[in-house]
């Protein structure tokens, strides 16, 4: 009895494999490293590299690892990129999801959570947003998540398969022990990269529009732990052992914090001033995006251990001096 993690050499995914571990649970992760790091796999996790669109080697891996629970972190997160290039996403995030959930029908897999995001709302006129509001996604990357969140829909209606897709806000910080953090190549989460800026590996950082309609102009985000997050993932999968029915459900606080507040809340942990310029907004950015998280509270127990936006910060800050350091010993 096996969970399958694809993406799990990424940040999300380590921090799930890591939290299924620590629950004592069989771990495999597939993924392709084009974006993960094989460092990056927790120790004591089973690990294929490959892509999780190749229908025939995810066969084989549920076979040779008795899998029967699979979370799916794998695909391009990047929203700008997704507007550049709509059909790399269209096929990375909903091509690669079909032939994920085809072989998990073949392979009898009963258990499957999606990594999807509030990027499914759009961006809707009230806030918090609860999981009944319309989907009216406004990028590429949104509609591919919620093209394929339609799908195990559609696939739990007709199999012996039953799902959560779990909508995340914003993601952020580290594992508290240090064992994990985000590594990504091409940044573009606002709290990595203050960090990055606080600790000198960007010379400077970029607010990207200051005329939202918000209290000071600039977005708003619910930003989430990402321990807190893993530690959901794992509770989504003991609901559905446990007979839960197929369920989506918003991963958030409740409440936001602005661009230029995070960025002071940076400044204010690390010390350090550093320099911010003004840039002109991106395209596929929503003014403000928080959570109603009612639901998952009260379907998985989910009790939330870091909602705190200096202690994230911290998390993140100490992440990114362990970064430094493992580049000096690798040089």
């Amino acid at each position: 009895m096996t969970v399958l993690v694809t993406g799990g050499a990424g940040y999300i995914g380590s921090h799930a494999a890591l939290a299924l571990l620590d629950n004592g649970r069989d771990v495999v992760v597939l993924d392709n490293l084009s974006q993960g790091h094989r460092w990056a796999v927790p120790a004591g996790a089973a690990f294929v590299e490959g892509d999780c669109g190749d229908e025939d080697l995810v066969r084989r891996v549920i076979d040779e690892h008795d899998v029967t629970a699979i979370m799916h972190f794998a695909g391009s997160i990047i929203v700008p990129d997704s507007v550049i290039y709509p059909l790399e996403y269209y096929r990375n995030n909903t091509v690669n999801s079909r032939a994920l959930a085809q072989a998990a029908v073949d392979g009898g897999v009963k258990h499957f959570i999606f990594s999807s995001t509030a990027g499914v709302y759009g961006e809707p006129k009230n806030t918090p947003i609860d999981e009944d509001f319309a989907l009216k996604p406004i990028s590429p990357y949104g509609t591919s998540k919620m093209m394929t969140e339609k799908m195990l829909t559609d696939a739990a209606i007709a199999h012996d398969l039953r799902y959560v897709a779990l909508r995340y806000f914003n993601v952020a910080g580290a594992d508290p022990k240090g064992r994990a953090g985000q590594t990504s190549r091409k940044a573009t989460h606002l709290i990595k990269i203050a960090c990055q800026t606080a600790t000198g590996v960007r010379p400077q950082m970029a607010i990207y529009g200051e005329d939202y309609e918000t209290p000071d102009g600039t977005c708003i985000r619910d930003y989430i732990h990402v321990s807190d997050l893993a530690n959901a993932h794992l509770l989504a999968l003991e609901y559905l052992e446990k007979g839960g029915e197929s369920d989506v459900m918003n991963c958030g606080y409740g409440r936001g914090f602005s661009v230029h507040e995070v960025i002071n809340a940076v400044k204010r942990v690390s010390g350090i001033d550093f320099e911010v310029e003004l840039a002109d907004r991106r395209p596929g950015d929503p003014a403000a995006l928080i959570a109603a998280g009612d639901r998952i509270r009260q379907k998985l127990g989910w009790t939330p251990v870091h909602d705190d936006l200096e202690a994230i910060v911290r998390h993140a800050l100490d992440w990114e001096q362990s970064l430094k350091t493992r580049e000096v010993s690798a040089a």
